[in-house]
Parts: C-alpha cells; sequence; structure tokens
C-alpha cells in the first residue's frame, strides 16, 4: 500500500517524493492487480480517501524523513539504520554523499521479495549502482537483533542515523520501549533518530474514518487490525530521560511548510499521528 502511494506520488506534477522502484514492487504482488500507480487512475484525486488523502500522507513522510536523513548525513553522518525497512529504497535513491552504509532491518519474507523484485528489474529501468552500501539484516524486531547488527558491520562508537518509518504503530508497548533501549545504547553522540508514533489509541470515531474504511474495503489492508491496541508509551519523554534533544511534529507542520499535503479534518484518522525527531548529545 505504501509503495503504491509512492508510485502514484512520483508522477504528480508536485511530487514531494521520487522512488522510481515503487510501482516494481506492486506490480511484483499478483494481490495487487489493478491498484492505481499513477494520479490520473484515481477518479477523485486527491479528494480519494485512500488513493488521494493517505497517499498524500505517505507521500509527505516519505520527503520529510528523506530529508532528516540526508541533513545527518551532510553533518557527518554515515551509518544509518533502517528499522523495520519494509520496501525502503533510499539506499538506491537519494544523493548519499561517499561512504555512508545503509543497514535494513526486516523479516527475512520481506528481505527475500524486495531482493528479487530489485533483481529482476529490466535493463534501463532503475536498480543499478546504489547510492550507498546496502546491508540486508534478516532480525524480528520483537527479539533482541543488537548482536545480528553488529555482526553486519554496525559499529556503535561512530553516529547513526536510525529510521523507524510506520513501525511502531504495530508494536506492543514493551517492545516499542525495548526498541529505544538497544537504539540509545547503540547511539555514539552525534546520532538522530525520527521515528512516527500515535499518541494515544484512537477513539470509535475516528477508527470509523473514511481513511481507514477505505483501505479495508477496497484492498482488503485493516489498519485498525494491524494497529496494536495497547496505550502507547511517550518514547520522546524517554528519550529526553536519556539525553536526547527531541521534538515533536504533526504531519500537518509539514503540509504548510511544503505547500501540499492532507490538512486536518474531523473524524482524522491523521490527527494522533505525530513524527518525532531526535538527536543525540
Amino acid at each position: 500500500m505504501v509503495a503504491a502511494a509512492r508510485a502514484i506520488e512520483a508522477h504528480r506534477h508536485d511530487a514531494l517524493a521520487d522512488d522510481p522502484y515503487a510501482e516494481h514492487f506492486v506490480r511484483a504482488e499478483p494481490a495487487c492487480a489493478g491498484w492505481p500507480l499513477r494520479p490520473w487512475e484515481v477518479p477523485a484525486g486527491e479528494a480519494d480517501p485512500l488513493w488521494g488523502r493517505l497517499g498524500r500522507y505517505f507521500g509527505l513522510r516519505t520527503r520529510v524523513m528523506d530529508d532528516f536523513l540526508l541533513d545527518a548525513a551532510g553533518a557527518g553522518v554515515r551509518q544509518l539504520v533502517v528499522l523495520g525497512a519494509g520496501l525502503d529504497t533510499r539506499a538506491l535513491r537519494l544523493p548519499w554523499p561517499p561512504g555512508c552504509v545503509v543497514f535494513e532491518i526486516d523479516r527475512d519474507p520481506v528481505l527475500t521479495f524486495k531482493r528479487r523484485v530489485l533483481a529482476e528489474l529490466p535493463t534501463g529501468s532503475p536498480g543499478g549502482a546504489e547510492a550507498a552500501a546496502r546491508v540486508g539484516l534478516v532480525a524480528d524486531l520483537r527479539e533482541p537483533w543488537e548482536a545480528a547488527l553488529a555482526r553486519a558491520g554496525f559499529d556503535p562508537a561512530r553516529p547513526t542515523a536510525w529510521l523507524a518509518e510506520g513501525l511502531l504503530l504495530y508494536l506492543p508497548a514493551a517492545t516499542e520501549r525495548r526498541l529505544m533501549d538497544t537504539v540509545d545504547r547503540l547511539s555514539a553522540a552525534g546520532s538522530v533518530l525520527a521515528y512516527e508514533a500515535k499518541l494515544t489509541v484512537e477513539s470509535a470515531e475516528v477508527r470509523a474514518s473514511p481513511e481507514y474504511a477505505a483501505a479495508r474495503d477496497r484492498i482488503g489492508v485493516d489498519l485498525l487490525a494491524l494497529f496494536d491496541a495497547e496505550p502507547r508509551p511517550d518514547s520522546a519523554r524517554d528519550l529526553a530521560d536519556r539525553g536526547w534533544i527531541p521534538s515533536v511534529h504533526t504531519p500537518f507542520e509539514f503540509t504548510h511548510r511544503h505547500g501540499r499535503g492532507p490538512l486536518p479534518r474531523p473524524p482524522d484518522a491523521l490527527a494522533g499521528n505525530r513524527w518525532v525527531f531526535a538527536h543525540r548529545r
């Protein structure tokens, strides 16, 4: 679903992000046959709750996280870890400075599918030389993963840029706390972290939002069934207690900054979402 949204975003006249690989992932999955991959394939345009409003949210999120990571690389960080990487292709599509390595952590079926699709791209399609060294690391983030990351070449003495995009919403609260503890222990001074969170468990009115209904009824993705139902930890406050400097933002702040993207409307499936950016002193 996110890959399809990124493909649509890439072909907008005012695109916020360009992921030329996204459509290939969607086309490689038979269950996604018939999904739109271009803006003109969405009859209602940005008024469509799924491929319009929610899709534009994913496009905006992609751009904001891209900018954050590139800013970190510009400040000298050369080691990046994408937690729950999924179909992320930042190692391939962003203009990294020399010497960057991107560790992509996810479960084996996800990384295997991703590797196969990229390897099967036809001649002339994106998928050639990588902008950064890419290291796929098989791990379940609900289990200890620190040792596997070290074996893959990760150096905790070097500053790291961490990304948890579209991940924490699906994890039990205890798993989120352990993940944050691990990130903290592995982060040298100068490290940064970006992640997406929800402030609270959503009300019945918000759970009835058209974005959720459209995803469930039209493409069979029940986001509400995937979200963890436990009260969410305040990871930003915990990071501050550990010496990080976090800042918490609504997505709508970046809509105004970039001049496009979703705006609030009740009942709003996006109102409880926060994007958190933290710097390690």
